[in-house]
Formats: C-alpha cells, sequence, structure tokens
C-alpha cells in the first residue's frame, strides 16, 4: 500500500488561506541551471508495479493486479538530437526553464514548452503560486512527489485557484526525458539540480503546463495527522458514499491481510480524526488518483473552515514554530504573517477547484511496463487558461446571487452538503435554521424580478434537479435571489469537476 498523500500541506494551505494578503513578492525563478547533458543510448525502463487499467489505481497488499488490455500508442521516436528537443515556440525569458535537450532517450515526443496560462506573462505580480506536495518517502532514501496541488492565489480579487496533478502525467522532465510527473523531485536531488529536487519539479510544472512556481511546501503524513488531531478533527461534507480497504486500526502490518476491511464513509457531514483523514488523502484502492485529488480538495477546505472557526491568526508564531519540523517550505513566518488582510474577504466560493483528470489524459503502457497518463494537451491548456485567469464576470455574477438552503428532506445532513456544492460553483449560501416537515418533492423558488430563465436553469442543471423543480415567484423585497427548498427526492452526489465557474 502506497504511503503518498498530500499529507500535511492541507494544514499549510489551510494558514496559508487563513493569511492571505496583496503585496507578498515573488520569489525568483531558479537562476541557474546544469549544461546539457549527454544523450544517453540507454534504454527507457520503468521497473513499477502494473496496475489495472479501469481503474488505474494501486492493489492492496493481497490482491493481484490485472493487465489491461492494449491501449493506442505513441509512435516512439529514435533518439537523435532533431526530435529529442524541438525548437522552442518561443523566446526564453527570466522565468522561463532554459533549453535543456534530454540526456536519455525519451520514448514519446518531446513537447513544445507551455507558454504561460493565464495573466501570467502580462501581469506576474497578479498572482502567487504555491506549490503543496506529499512525498512518499521510500526506505531508500528516494522520494516521489505522489500528490502535488498547486495554489495559485490571487489577491486583488480575493480568490484561490486549487489545481490537483495526476502523479503518473507523462511529462517531459528538462534536461532528463520524458517520465512520470512525480519522478521530477527525486531526480533534481539526484542530480543535483539548482534547487534540487524542487528546482527542478518546479522547471517541470512551469515547462509542461505553464505555471511559474513561487513557493513550495513539501510535507509527511505524520505531520498531518499530528495537526488534524491538535484541531480537534475537522468536519468533511462527504457527498458521495466512499468505500476503500482501510486499516483496522492504526500501527497494524498492513501486508497481513486480515488487518484490512473494507470501510464506507458518506454521504453526510463526517467528523474526522487525524488518522480518517489520513486514510480519506490516500486511499485508491478501490478508487484512483483523480478521485484522490477531489477527497484532497475536500479536506483542504474543511480544514481552512475549521481554522477560520479557531481564529488561528493570532496563534500563528506558535503554530509555525510547533510545526516546522513536519514540512519544509521556502515561505517563511514574515511571510504567513504579512498575508493577513485578505483572511476576512476569502469566501469560500471563492475558492476555485480544477482537476487534470481522465477526459485531458489518455492511458498508456510503456515499454518499461508502467502505466502513465499520456497528456491531452488542448484539454489540459484549456482548463489551466481557466484556472489561472481572473474570476470571470459569470463568477461575479454568481457571487452576487444568494441561494437560501432549507431543509424539507429529512436528512439533517443534506443542507450542508447542498451549500458545498453550490461553494465550488461559485454561488453564496446560507442556511436557514428550522426544519420543514418532510416533503417529496425539492423546490427551487426564484425570487429575481428579471426571472433570467438561463440563470434559473443554470443553477438546476448545477444541483441536478428537473425543470418542474422551479418555482417563479418574484419578489424584489426578498434579499436573496433563490430559495432551495430541499426535498426527499434531493440526491446529494456529485462531481466537482463537472460544475462550470
Amino acid at each position: 500500500m502506497s504511503l503518498s498523500t498530500l499529507r500535511i500541506a492541507f494544514l499549510f494551505f489551510s494558514l496559508v488561506l487563513a493569511q492571505l494578503a496583496c503585496n507578498l513578492p515573488s520569489s525568483q525563478p531558479t537562476a541557474e541551471f546544469l549544461p546539457p547533458a549527454t544523450p544517453a543510448a540507454s534504454t527507457y525502463q520503468l521497473n513499477l508495479p502494473l496496475v489495472s487499467r479501469d481503474q488505474l489505481a494501486s492493489p492492496t497488499p493481497f490482491l493481484p493486479a490485472v493487465a489491461p488490455p492494449p491501449t493506442e500508442t505513441p509512435t516512439p521516436l529514435p533518439p537523435t538530437p532533431e526530435n529529442n528537443f524541438p525548437a522552442l515556440a518561443f523566446t526564453p525569458g527570466p522565468a522561463d526553464p532554459v533549453r535543456l535537450p534530454p540526456s536519455e532517450a525519451p520514448v514519446t515526443p518531446v513537447p513544445q514548452p507551455m507558454p504561460l496560462m493565464g495573466d501570467q506573462a502580462a501581469a506576474p505580480e497578479a498572482t502567487i503560486n504555491i506549490l503543496l506536495v506529499g512525498s512518499d518517502q521510500r526506505g531508500t532514501g528516494s522520494l516521489r512527489t505522489d500528490a502535488m496541488i498547486i495554489a495559485s492565489l490571487r489577491p486583488a480579487q480575493n480568490s484561490v485557484s486549487l489545481i490537483s496533478i495526476p502523479r503518473d502525467l507523462f511529462v517531459y522532465i528538462p534536461g532528463w526525458t520524458m517520465q512520470r510527473i512525480n519522478t521530477a523531485h527525486g531526480q533534481g536531488a539526484r542530480t543535483r539540480y539548482p534547487g534540487g529536487g524542487m528546482g527542478l519539479l518546479k522547471d517541470t510544472i512551469r515547462y509542461n503546463l505553464g505555471i511559474r512556481i513561487d513557493y513550495t511546501a513539501l510535507v509527511d503524513f505524520n505531520g498531518f495527522v499530528k495537526i488534524v488531531d491538535t484541531l480537534g478533527g475537522v468536519d468533511v461534507p462527504i457527498a458521495c458514499a466512499y468505500t476503500d480497504w482501510r486499516l483496522k486500526r492504526p500501527g497494524l502490518n498492513p501486508q497481513v491481510e486480515a488487518n484490512w476491511h473494507m470501510y464506507t464513509v458518506g454521504p453526510g457531514v463526517v467528523h474526522m480524526d487525524g488518522d480518517m483523514a489520513l486514510w480519506y488523502a490516500r486511499s485508491r484502492m478501490k478508487s484512483n488518483d483523480y478521485d484522490r485529488g477531489r477527497r484532497q480538495q475536500e479536506l483542504l477546505r474543511a480544514i481552512y473552515q475549521r481554522a477560520l472557526q479557531l481564529d488561528v491568526i493570532p496563534r500563528l508564531p506558535e503554530l509555525y514554530q510547533e510545526l516546522q519540523n513536519s514540512f519544509k517550505t521556502d515561505m517563511g513566518l514574515n511571510d504567513l504573517l504579512s498575508l493577513a488582510p485578505m483572511a476576512l474577504n476569502l469566501n469560500a466560493p471563492r475558492i476555485r477547484s480544477y482537476y487534470i483528470n481522465n477526459t485531458m489524459v489518455k492511458a498508456w503502457w510503456t515499454p518499461g511496463g508502467a502505466i502513465v497518463l499520456l497528456p491531452r494537451r488542448d484539454k489540459i491548456e484549456e482548463l489551466l487558461q481557466e484556472a489561472m485567469s481572473p474570476p470571470g464576470i459569470t463568477e461575479d455574477l454568481r457571487l452576487s446571487l444568494l441561494v437560501e438552503i432549507q431543509n424539507a428532506s429529512g436528512s439533517p445532513d443534506w443542507p450542508r452538503l447542498v451549500e458545498e456544492r453550490l461553494s465550488y460553483a461559485g454561488f453564496r449560501t446560507r442556511l436557514l435554521s428550522g426544519e420543514l416537515p418532510s416533503q417529496p418533492q425539492t423546490i427551487l423558488y426564484d425570487y429575481t424580478p428579471g426571472q433570467n430563465a438561463s440563470d434559473a436553469q443554470a443553477l438546476l442543471r448545477i444541483l441536478g434537479l428537473s425543470p418542474s423543480s422551479l418555482v417563479a415567484q418574484p419578489d424584489a423585497a426578498q434579499e436573496a435571489a433563490y430559495r432551495l427548498v430541499l426535498g426527499a427526492d434531493y440526491k446529494p452526489c456529485f462531481s466537482p469537476s463537472r460544475l462550470v465557474h
């Protein structure tokens, strides 16, 4: 069972979210790069366990993996200088990775560098991009960054974009070869790349995803467990029930089959201690890395809300000193303390979630027998352009609309799940106290004077409701634009990646 996880990055990011400011300067890009190495004639190999293609998940220690059917194979290239590294499509600048040809023959074409996404080139000061990394530290000393989330902070708009990167994304690692993105850190450490492992990982992200990384945080799971327990646990709104293998109790030998059982959480608001939160963040035996990225972002949001409830800002110096051995970061305490003003204005709908998911990649078995994810460049670029751009008119409009939520479903957790669903989509919400007598159908009351049909239909789609659920009740005296009365027919499960911002 893999020990990879986002780990203590959840708390680190919650502290960052709670302290955002408008004037944090960006760090300097890597100043120097290693000279190009001579291409090697060695055969491309990966010594990794096989996994089921339909699941794209690590098997349990006691269940065999299933070989997948053949997949479409990209055309391998012979190791010649011309196709090992194509001509750059742009002139490198101070923040661009220096042109480094591969030192090992790639098995797929090396892509062109991705241009800077969003407004990073036109307004580099508009965003602060923090890479949150959960490491898979092996006994041999090697390290794989098996959980990666980019948090792009936009202080002027009081917004944050969270971008989950799958660990098996097959990318060009500057100066090395085409490989899985989670190997970049280890390669940088082994070759003493300028900036070490993080330096190469930052340049790999810049080259392949077009995102400049200003700060990084590398974390371990023991610290994450400690943090969640220090907060008294977190309440996680789980819209879709999740079932996976889990150790019957912490500390049991994971290689013994009898120590495991199938465990289910949700749907509902689930209180998690550190151990359960860690399991929820890293489990993928019956799931996959895409779903794990979604659950990790759920935890980030839940921990941020818990940090706000506990008013952690006055305790930042104390917490920073207590936790500094649990993570490695190039952000200092003064950086965090300078980030305070934005916390009061950062609403949950301004936390935008993005995921590189299975619609943006293609599964492929390498000649060495490893399964990787080939990027669909146009799909990924479309996602990242939105994530790295300022909130648009539609987002501003949604934030101006208040949706009241009242419960008549008979399920006490449903209002909180709806609130989270609407927050993902960018709507402001207000939970009304008091539960109505149970009613069979969910009703959406439209109080807007203009009765804009497209706005109402968009809200119905986000909530998974039929047009018959809409009741027009224009009322200019109402503060709320809409009121949602939940009935027994409401289905809470939804996919955040399908919600359009």
